[in-house]
């Protein structure tokens, strides 16, 4: 069980510049980079009490693991990786890296990435956008990886990770690559060996924040729900989840307040109010200790 995670959010209070919240010329803390509003409020990610909230919230989730994302050496991304491993060994989290497309990203550039992960105890790798390198560059580099590495595909063309000689897949867009596609892909998987982590969301609404013209609605949280039955009855290997805190896209779990000009939790599952902040998270506990009890 593991979920998307993202540690590059910076306030001028704490890092002396804003970041990601004022993307796309927003102005936080007023104006954020989201369509909804952190019950935190803007946060830093290199704040390590914020970062020990978060990982209490996984832990208590009953999520496994979370998958950092990671664009490359020296990236304020891999700068903060020491602190999510850190308070994550101390709520018992086990941390993956997201590898981004990072500028001249190759399969001999990942290679070294992954060789420099495994020093930190990290063994589970999943790419972003792995078809942007050729299957067989991948397969080519599988010999040299890291005893113990786990490589993850982030693609529905199960035969691509198949060539490439990935351990397993993912799909991280679960609009495009959801429900209905769930028990085929795991199947498909399954048959050529390869471990299926499809991807689950709540919903997706990059409209304030200027990204991505698709809207999914949450449903008042039947969009979730929806998911994750479908991912269960595909029989997957592991379940991941889109995602803890990408609040620019709107698919976070991460406790979210009411706010002027913001959209919140109200109506999910019944709940209003200050129990709605936390109900993704609330949420998440049940789905995540349905797939743990399965034999």
């Amino acid at each position: 069980m593991a979920i998307f995670y993202y540690p590059w959010y910076a306030t001028s209070a704490h890092d002396g510049a804003w970041d990601h919240w004022n993307q796309n010329s927003h102005r936080p803390p007023g104006d954020l980079y989201s369509r909804f509003y952190p019950a935190r409020g803007p946060y830093s990610s290199n704040d390590r009490a914020v970062v020990g909230q978060q990982l209490a919230d996984i832990s208590t989730a009953g999520i496994d693991e979370i998958i950092s994302s990671w664009w490359g050496r020296g990236s304020v991304e891999d700068a903060r990786l020491p602190l999510v491993l850190a308070v994550a060994r101390r709520h018992h989290v086990q941390v993956a890296v997201h590898i981004e497309p990072y500028p001249n990203r190759s399969a001999e550039t990942v290679l070294q990435d992954v060789q420099y992960l495994a020093t930190l105890g990290i063994r589970d790798v999943f790419v972003y956008h792995p078809r942007d390198i050729a299957s067989a560059d991948w397969a080519a580099m599988r010999p040299q990886l890291p005893p113990g590495m786990r490589l993850f595909a982030g693609t529905e063309l199960v035969g691509f990770a198949a060539a490439g000689l990935f351990d397993g897949f993912y799909t991280y867009d679960f609009i495009n690559y959801g429900s209905a596609k769930f028990s085929r892909l795991c199947t498909q998987a399954h048959v050529v060996h390869l471990l299926c982590a499809p991807s689950v969301g709540t919903g997706y609404d990059g409209v304030r924040a200027v990204e991505a013209a698709v809207l999914s609605a949450r449903r008042a949280g039947v969009t979730y729900d929806n998911l994750w039955t479908a991912a269960l009855a595909a029989k997957p290997d592991m379940v991941t989840i889109t995602s803890y805190n990408e609040w620019g896209e709107g698919t976070q779990i991460e406790a979210a307040a009411a706010h002027h000009g913001y959209r919140n939790y109200d109506g999910a599952w019944g709940l209003i109010g200050a129990a709605a902040q936390t109900a993704y998270l609330t949420r998440t506990a049940y789905w995540t200790g349905r797939f743990h009890s399965t034999p």
